[in-house]
């Protein structure tokens, strides 16, 4: 192997999917790649142009432009381009040229198209969000709102410079909102401190006003992201002021446009590959909520938000447990780490706590148990430390009981089964939504299929699933309202979690008992119902079509939080919401309980 193949297989281990594939299929296909070194601005294709194959960026950056000549992205190191083209009919949907001098590896269509075919890790990356017209991850195409990273920061006219200086370095920016009132009225940028304060010997108590940038340009939240990019370029300005009806509510910087360009569940996923310490990955982690404000804003469905916020949470794992196994050995016997609750459904969001459990190999001797235990506690400080904070209720691998034998956890099912107390139904209702991460996939699915149809057979045990399935219930209220929280921080809220998604995974999680179906996540589940007759069509498409609703103004407010500069929550307000809003919403809730009441009535569910 000579040394340019060995540095393109370094290179592709770096970059998602090319590290998914196995070592075989990697060095094969780096062989293929085509290395091509460009001049700063040189053209690479242009629209219309037959398209050999996709492009990845080593080395330099490159613009890509619309037909209009508008900037459409800015591209990196490891950013990879031209795909969509290719896919679509094999022609340039724009124009693409480097920025600065570039190493550019060209991967042939026909190999491209094998990749795609053969890894469903290539099909889920190329494909994510085709087919759904209305979405869209371009900056030119957001709206400004979207693209707002924090809240403004702003100072009074007569405040002095040096106090604004401060508060620009405390905050960690780079210019403020002059404002009067609400007003705004100037922006002062650390340049302008630079240049008209310590350039010019000016005193540190000189007013802000005198050195500011009076009437800046600016943009209405309600502007689009390519209005940002022309401005810039054009006026070769860093700051731009976003301005509503005279008030200042936000800032964007080319700051902002490169962090925009930097967040993705694709670049995250490469930097947690590469991460060799817990306090990398919490970094990359500490990326989520701006990810959840994107992917919200570009119209994603709220299925493909969910699940690549989990294929994060699923890298985080993956890479805690290389780690344990790097600073603990090699794993003694076969063992299977797997996650439960949200991401074991794969419907994680901005705020989520860690739900696991660990299966290992029943040849497993007692020094081997204390192996798995110090493993188990390095994952889970691990993930608590990325932000997947310790379960309250210590559903987690941490605990003994939830790590344990292979042969164990066939007891345990065999006893809930059995004896279906209210402990018994809660365990169950969590561990049906299982899902392996990292180890020997075979010590569970096995099991998986052999619990699935003990539980099914077992009358009584189903009745009392669909009891607990029913305790929590839509947040329905007399006279068209909503029964919101009477007390306490979130008076007057909705629990969007407990009260809003949580029933409608209840009843998922019993459809899919019912109908012995293997998958994990709840419109899976529903659209598996429909397949199997467990519930009627019509039933079934009423029930995804509230539970996408319920789901996407869950994911709607949560983004909205960050973007107000708060933490994500589960709690929404009926009274932020327009009247049409509500309306629907409701019908949903009423939709819900429907089925809830024709679940428990046709089953048999006891009192």
């Amino acid at each position: 192997m000579n040394d340019d193949l060995k540095a393109t297989i370094a290179f592709l281990e770096t970059v998602h999917p090319y590290d998914t594939l196995p070592k075989d299929e990697l060095a094969r296909v780096a062989g293929c790649f085509v290395r091509n070194e460009f001049a700063a601005d040189t053209l690479v294709y242009q629209i219309g142009e037959p398209l050999a194959g996709i492009f990845l960026i080593k080395r330099g950056g490159v613009e890509v432009l619309d037909r209009n000549g508008g900037l459409v992205s800015l591209l990196a190191a490891r950013n990879t381009f031209g795909e969509r083209g290719l896919m679509r009919d094999g022609l340039a949907a724009t124009t693409a040229h480097t920025r600065e001098d570039s190493t550019i590896l060209m991967l042939p269509a026909i190999e491209f198209r094998e990749l795609i075919a053969r890894f469903p890790s290539f099909e889920r990356f190329f494909n994510r969000g085709r087919g759904q017209d209305h979405h869209t991850s371009d900056i030119s195409t957001l709206k400004v709102a979207d693209l707002i990273a924090r809240k403004p920061l702003s100072c009074a006219p007569d405040t002095p410079v040096a106090e604004a200086a401060r508060m620009m370095r405390d905050a960690q920016i780079s210019s403020l909102g002059v404002t009067d009132g609400e007003k705004l009225v100037g922006i002062l940028t650390v340049r302008d401190l630079a240049n008209k304060v310590l350039a010019e010997g000016r005193s540190a108590t000189t007013p802000v006003a005198k050195v500011m940038t009076a009437k800046p340009i600016s943009l209405p939240p309600t502007a689009l992201g390519t209005d940002i990019l022309h401005i810039m370029l054009e006026r070769k300005i860093g700051h731009l002021p976003i301005v509503e009806d005279g008030r200042f509510v936000g800032m964007i910087t080319q700051t902002d446009l490169t962090r925009f360009q930097a967040v993705s569940s694709a670049v995250l996923v490469r930097d947690l590959a590469g991460a060799t310490k817990v306090a990398e990955m919490a970094a990359v982690t500490a990326r989520i909520p701006r990810l959840l404000v994107q992917l919200v804003g570009g119209n994603h469905a709220h299925e493909v938000v969910t699940r690549l916020i989990t294929d994060i949470a699923d890298t985080v794992t993956r890479r805690l447990l290389a780690l344990a196994e790097a600073e603990l050995g090699a794993a003694p016997v076969p063992y299977l780490w797997l996650a439960c609750g949200s991401q074991g459904r794969q419907e994680q969001t901005g705020v989520s706590d860690q739900d696991n459990c660990m299966i290992i190999h029943n040849n497993a001797t007692p020094d081997d148990m204390v192996y798995f235990a110090k493993m188990a506690k390095i994952v889970s400080d691990g993930l608590n430390e990325c932000g997947y904070v310790y379960c309250p209720g210590d559903m987690m691998a941490t605990a003994d009981r939830w790590r344990v034998r292979q042969k164990l956890w066939r007891d345990y099912f065999q006893r809930w089964i059995a004896v279906p107390s209210n402990e018994a139904q809660m365990l169950a209702s969590v561990m049906f939504d299982l899902r392996p991460i990292g180890g020997t996939v075979s010590l569970y699915q096995e099991l998986q299929q052999e619990t699935l149809d003990m539980a099914a057979k077992n009358s009584i045990f189903v009745a009392h699933m669909i009891a607990n399935s029913l305790k929590h219930t839509p947040p329905l209220g007399l006279i068209r309202g909503f029964a919101t929280i009477r007390s306490g921080e979130h008076r007057n809220h909705i629990d969007m979690k407990h009260n809003g998604v949580v029933p409608v995974a209840d009843l998922a999680r019993v459809y899919a008992l019912q109908g012995r179906l293997t998958a994990a996540n709840t419109r899976a589940r529903l659209q598996g119902a429909e397949a199997a007759g467990i519930i009627s069509t019509s039933g079934a498409r009423d029930l995804i079509e509230a539970y996408d609703l319920i789901a996407s103004m869950r994911l709607e407010n949560q983004a909205l939080l960050v973007r107000s500069g708060r933490k994500p929550d589960n709690f929404l307000s009926p009274t932020d919401l327009s009247d049409f809003e509500r309306s629907h919403l409701r019908d949903a809730f009423v939709v819900v309980r429907t089925m809830q009441s024709a679940l428990a009535h046709g089953k048999g569910a006891p009192g």
